[in-house]
């Protein structure tokens, strides 16, 4: 069932999710940064996150002490300094449903997904897709704007542009987005060979309209002023289902993606939520340069991805 109204800003996935009145478990692996241990001592005194804590006790201690000015908040720490253990042991609590989600700290990236990713322990669902998507709140668009895949495909082939487009559509469905229109990002709106990635976006919109993905509107190759600026389509006069009213930018590669959403967090006062797809339960892994703000978001997108509420 969806919800009466979409949200459209970040700070409405923590109001839903503190509306629920509930409270999840997060194994949080090596999060002795201070961006990390903000994010979660503000999801703690919001009363929605209880976090189990893999990593150097006395730091994570002292730094909670520090950021709360108090120690009446619920948490747990379980003592461990070496990175690619502390990633087993969160692996292993979502694993035995001790956990409901995993969050990367003071880890590298290709150690903690090593964890994630092991055939008989990690969090893979069978033949799942390894992706990412966020959901980039800009001050000029007047909603939500979710993109993949910044983080993890280099260079997806159809078969993975096709499980980013599904985990970006579910992921628009939780957030009350009945119909998202997805756009196929390339630098034309022109299908050529010279383009290849235009062949796929053109073989991804016969596929959708074959029931491929369900309750959705995709159609590419669309540049990004006719994905997202009405105004460009009008003068243009180019006809598209997407209309320049974009919920979902799907990019080529990672070379396009990433630039795209660094610089809107950089130059364009953006702020994102945003999750690992692919997995039996929510992976949170953000960069250590993230704001405190993403990181908290993360939470409450994880919190809320859980749920059934759509």
């Amino acid at each position: 069932m969806f919800m009466d109204k979409p949200i459209s800003k970040l700070r409405h996935i923590a109001d839903r999710v503190i509306s629920l009145h509930k409270k999840w478990k997060v194994a949080v692996v090596m999060g002795e940064d201070e961006h990390t241990m903000d994010a979660l001592c503000k999801a703690m005194a919001d009363g929605f996150i209880y976090p189990v804590f893999i990593g150097d006790q006395e730091k994570i201690k002292s730094m909670i002490k520090t950021e709360m000015g108090e120690e009446q908040y619920a948490y747990q720490v379980i003592s461990c300094t070496n990175p690619k253990e502390a990633a087993i042991i969160g692996v292993a609590l979502v694993k035995k449903g001790e956990a409901d989600m995993i969050m990367k700290g003071l880890i590298h990236t290709d150690l903690f997904l090593k964890a994630i990713l092991n055939k008989e322990t990690g969090l893979m669902l069978p033949k799942a897709t390894l992706s990412y998507v966020c959901a980039l709140e800009i001050p000029r668009y007047y909603k939500l704007l979710m993109i993949t895949d910044p983080a993890v495909i280099p260079f997806p082939n159809l078969d993975q542009k096709m499980m980013m487009a599904r985990y970006a559509v579910h992921m628009a469905h939780q957030l009350g987005i009945k119909t998202p229109k997805l756009a196929l990002i390339s630098a034309s709106e022109k299908v050529s060979t010279h383009m290849p990635n235009s062949l796929d976006y053109m073989q991804m919109c016969e596929m959708t309209k074959q029931g491929a993905i369900e309750n959705c509107i995709i159609d590419g190759p669309l540049d990004l002023f006719l994905a997202c600026d009405p105004e460009s389509v009008r003068i243009k006069g180019f006809s598209t289902p997407v209309n320049g009213d974009a919920d979902i930018l799907l990019f080529p590669t990672i070379e396009a993606c990433n630039p795209f959403y660094k610089g809107l967090m950089l130059f364009g006062g953006g702020e994102l939520a945003g999750l690992i797809q692919g997995t039996t339960h929510p992976v949170i892994v953000m960069s250590r340069s993230e704001s405190f703000k993403s990181k908290y978001y993360c939470l409450a997108l994880a919190c809320l991805m859980t749920e059934n509420t759509c």
